[in-house]
């Protein structure tokens, strides 16, 4: 129906190429205004599809009562990545706390600001977790103006703070490798899986939810078959010892289709391994956390001389600039290349009839 009752008055709410407009009317929620208020809803409804819904008086919504519906349909929108909804939760209990009545259309640029320096003066966060907030707060800001809560979005006017201190990564080298994997061999799950990941660049959560059917064995491959991206859904071949290890991990779960069985719920495993490979680390004498090994496998394939837009395929990545953010050249590689570098110099001096330098 083209009018609603909230609150006492009647507010129009409808669709125009999946963009959903909405808004209060102004009248009181009584058969006497009904016309009126489809009247309303009328004119609002040709304004946008004449384009021009930016005439379309604004529904002044407080901030609280606007984030509950959008958290709701964050949950259904990331569905298949249910951290992505969970970590957007966490953000806007204090974005919540922050703004609290403030009509969302009255948000500016300012007030982003202001809260920016709220967060770090009476919270002290990281600027990484600033940054995770205010990557909630635009997607909110997106969804309201669909809404008609709001006209622009000021965070696109508000610097994000980089990511930089977010970079945590280690590249693991042989040495930690053999002593971590040799531990590991306690928890066959742990081994199997941190196997796959730094030997085929996997995520975690990737080969735990592998499906027996998604290996050919025969051709020596493996499908990745669920993704956030359309580039994370890729088939790779398997090295060897990948081979290896997903032929006897299957063998072993006859009766289950998964290559990892464990209990489930809506396909996902419900058991973690950060439990067992903390244990692992301490036992080991290693640090690092286990997407560290995809890290260490999109290192190690760059060493082998493998070109970036092949490592991006085999992550799972559509760009570079993500490989960039996995690739980490050791020391000894850096002489290896400067060496190499060096090599290659040497064959145009020659070329040239030039006398041949020294690698210092």
């Amino acid at each position: 129906m083209p009018i609603r009752e909230r609150r006492g008055h009647w507010h129009y709410r409808f669709q125009v190429n999946g963009h959903t407009y909405q808004g209060n009317t102004g009248l009181v929620a009584t058969e006497r205004n009904r016309t009126a208020a489809i009247r309303i809803e009328a004119k609002a409804r040709e304004l946008v599809l004449s384009g021009r819904s930016h005439e379309l008086k604004l529904e002044v919504v407080a901030f609280d009562d606007a984030a509950a519906p959008f958290l709701k349909w964050c949950d259904a929108e990331y569905r298949e990545h249910p951290n992505s909804a969970k970590r957007i939760r966490v953000s806007f209990a204090s974005l919540t706390e922050f703004f609290g009545n403030s009509p969302v259309s009255a948000i500016t640029a300012g007030r982003v600001e202001d809260y920016k320096a709220w967060r770090r003066t009476e919270h002290q966060v990281k600027e990484v977790t600033l940054r995770h907030d205010l990557h909630a707060l635009s997607p909110f800001f997106a969804y309201g103006i669909k809404h008609n809560w709001a006209r622009v979005n000021p965070v696109k006017a508000v610097e994000i703070p980089s990511d930089a201190d977010a970079v945590r990564m280690h590249v693991v080298t042989p040495e930690e490798e053999a002593r971590y994997f040799e531990t590991a061999e306690r928890w066959p799950n742990l081994h199997d899986v941190g196997r796959l990941i730094i030997l085929q660049g996997l995520r975690p959560e990737e080969a735990m939810e592998l499906r027996k059917d998604l290996v050919d064995l025969a051709n020596g491959t493996v499908t990745v078959a669920h993704g956030k991206t359309k580039a994370a859904r890729r088939t790779l071949k398997l090295t060897s010892e990948a081979r290896t290890i997903l032929g006897i991990r299957i063998a072993q779960a006859s009766l289950s289709p998964w290559v990892f069985p464990s209990p489930r719920r809506e396909g996902k495993p419900i058991t973690k391994l950060n439990n067992v490979h903390q244990h692992a680390q301490e036992a080991s004498g290693t640090s690092f956390v286990l997407y560290d090994l995809r890290h260490t496998c999109a290192t190690r394939w760059v060493q082998a001389g493998i070109d970036l837009p092949t490592v991006a395929k085999w992550l799972g990545h559509n760009n570079l600039r993500s490989v960039h953010k996995y690739v980490h050249p050791t020391p000894e590689h850096d002489v290896a290349m400067a060496r190499r570098y060096e090599a290659y110099l040497e064959t145009l001096r020659s070329a040239a009839g030039e006398p041949k330098g020294m690698m210092q």
